[in-house]
């Protein structure tokens, strides 16, 4: 991607989305960072129907703790790898209570010394929960810097250097948003649907879907 394009991309992005947020459900920082946890390998719909229901009976490091592993595995089973997530939850707040008297640290050092708590995930509470301009780069993150040019790398932590480098400082806070929402919805996997995506003209992607709703005479479909 062009430089002079990158403050177009995020202005648009943010002009269609002013104010982005995760679509995980929370509402402490104890839940976020469960929520963030158990998301691996997971996707948001799934994690959020289990913890809707986990969250009424435990949403404490204290109240996981005393539900007790084999429990917690029955909350979260829907959920993969969830027994080795259980196991990660329940350690985490073992240290939570042990040594930050309960509550969820917002340094990175201290995050990612928690079980189960890698780079992405503490990317994810220190944006959402404290604020700090990090890009937690998950798969569509990194389909998303690649497929447009924005930030090619071949590791998700080389991507997200080059982002931390590239997006415009006053559009970094929502950037994780932004570009997790778009490879999401729209510049997918398998099929980016370029045809409706509000940011196709800065993207550096030639292999352009044709709208679906355009017979190849350029006229639209019609429906009976």
């Amino acid at each position: 991607m062009k430089k002079e394009n990158i403050e177009l991309f995020f202005k648009t992005l943010r002009k269609t989305n002013p104010s982005p947020k995760t679509e995980l459900e929370y509402t402490s920082v104890f839940e976020l960072l469960c929520a963030v946890l158990l998301s691996a390998q997971a996707t948001d719909v799934g994690v959020n129907k289990a913890t809707r229901i986990l969250f009424k009976v435990a949403n404490t490091p204290e109240s996981i703790l005393k539900l007790g592993i084999k429990s917690l595995e029955s909350h979260i089973k829907t959920i993969g790898l969830y027994r080795s997530k259980a196991k990660h939850l329940i350690q985490t707040c073992e240290i939570l209570i042990k040594e930050y008297n309960g509550d969820v640290p917002n340094k990175r050092e201290q995050l990612e010394a928690l079980p189960g708590v890698g780079r992405k995930t503490a990317n994810v509470i220190l944006n959402i929960a404290f604020g700090e301009p990090t890009l937690a780069v998950d798969t569509h993150i990194f389909r998303v810097g690649n497929r447009t040019g924005l930030a090619a790398g071949k590791t998700p932590f080389e991507v997200e250097m080059k982002l931390l480098k590239r997006v415009p400082p006053q559009y970094l806070l929502h950037a994780h948003h932004w570009l997790i929402l778009l490879g999401r919805y729209v510049c997918k996997a398998r099929t980016p649907e370029c045809y409706k995506c509000s940011v196709s003209s800065y993207c550096s992607f030639k292999k352009k879907t044709p709208n679906p709703l355009i017979e190849s005479s350029g006229s639209p479909k019609t429906t009976r």
